[in-house]
């Protein structure tokens, strides 16, 4: 393994955000169990409200359902992190003067880097579809941050798990009944790593604009996209605007499903949707903002915001089927300006 391949120590940054991960909610091994055993049960009812909310035919399931620890989610996005940046890695070679300073750096820093990132995320994410680290991909379900956060917000324990599998599981059907946005979501994210330069000169600049972005979050300033928006080329920050378009399609659209579904599914849904609602604006104490802010998680929230009311729109004035033709191709997905002025997509692609 060269220097470029050594940049991120990933035993380190997995050790590390296992150590940094917040403490565990108190539940006995019994209580633990049976909440995995209701999580793997609501995944499986979620299914067919979303069939019946989306329109969309799912083949046969490949993914994967895990429920799992945070230990495991640290494990599962480590290596897919690891499998997404290794072509980036490798064009930091020991030619390269930007692959001798990261040897000096060194991998371990970096490394422990990524484990207060990770560490940081694991505390927080109640579920995720990710499809980086295993190819058919796997629908995971954070228990104890899930049992975490139904404590915090006082809300049913069952509506809530069912509640949070509607979310995950429309992901799962999304990339599993559309197959071309898996590869999609991994050609924008390559584009994204090859439009990285590697020449020293500008990435210090880069990474002296970071350092900026640092002392304004802090302050309570900046725009709340985070430091990747800072260190990118303006090649990226195009790229960028294309991801951020379609993350706020499939997480919009997942938000429009979970809220959607027929008020006898979970009785308790909107005491559950007002109570989420207001601890996301809230978002936690003041060193949980500041690094929410510099991982560029307020912008996510956007993404919620704006790409559900974009779904619901659609879908209001022109109907499921026809809003479904937004899965046709790659020029059929909404661009940031669609997804601001839904009407705009509606004209361009059902003119």
């Amino acid at each position: 393994m060269g220097e470029a391949r050594g940049f991120i120590d990933w035993d380190i940054a997995a050790r590390a955000a296992k150590r940094l991960s917040p403490p565990l909610p108190k539940a006995t091994s019994d209580e633990a169990d049976a909440v995995v055993g209701e999580l793997y049960r609501a995944t499986a009812q979620a299914a067919d409200h979303v069939a019946s909310l989306t329109h969309l035919v799912e083949p046969p399931v490949t993914a994967v359902t895990r429920v799992v620890d945070r230990a495991g989610w640290i494990d599962a996005n480590a290596g897919g992190m690891r499998a997404v940046l290794t072509p980036l890695m490798d064009r930091f070679s020991t030619d390269n003067p930007v692959g001798r300073v990261s040897g000096a750096v060194g991998s371990r820093m970096t490394g422990a880097q990524l484990g207060l990132v990770l560490g940081f995320l694991s505390g927080r994410v109640l579920g995720q579809f990710e499809f980086f680290d295993r190819p058919g991909g796997q629908l995971m379900l954070v228990a104890p941050n899930v049992v975490a956060v139904e404590r915090q917000l006082k809300v049913d324990p069952s509506d809530f798990r069912l509640w949070v599998c509607l979310h995950e599981v429309t992901h799962r059907v999304q990339f599993t009944a559309v197959p071309w946005l898996r590869k999609h979501m991994l050609d924008e994210v390559s584009a994204l790593t090859a439009a990285v330069d590697t020449d020293p000169v500008v990435l210090r600049q880069r990474l002296s604009g970071a350092v900026g972005e640092l002392v304004r979050t802090v302050r309570g300033q900046g725009d709340g996209a985070g430091l990747m928006n800072v260190l990118a080329t303006p090649e990226q920050r195009e790229i960028l605007e294309q991801v951020t378009a379609f993350m706020s399609l499939v997480e919009g659209h997942a938000e429009y499903v979970m809220n959607a579904v027929d008020p006898s599914v979970i009785a308790t849904q909107s005491d559950i949707e007002a109570r989420f609602a207001v601890r996301r604006r809230r978002g936690g104490n003041p060193l949980d903002r500041v690094l929410r802010r510099l991982l560029g998680l307020d912008a996510k929230t956007r993404q919620y915001v704006d790409g559900s009311a974009f779904v619901r729109t659609v879908i209001e004035r022109i109907g499921v089927d026809d809003f479904n033709a937004i899965w046709t191709s790659r020029e059929t997905l909404p661009t940031k300006d669609e997804i601001a002025e839904p009407e705009r997509w509606i004209a361009r692609v059902h003119a």
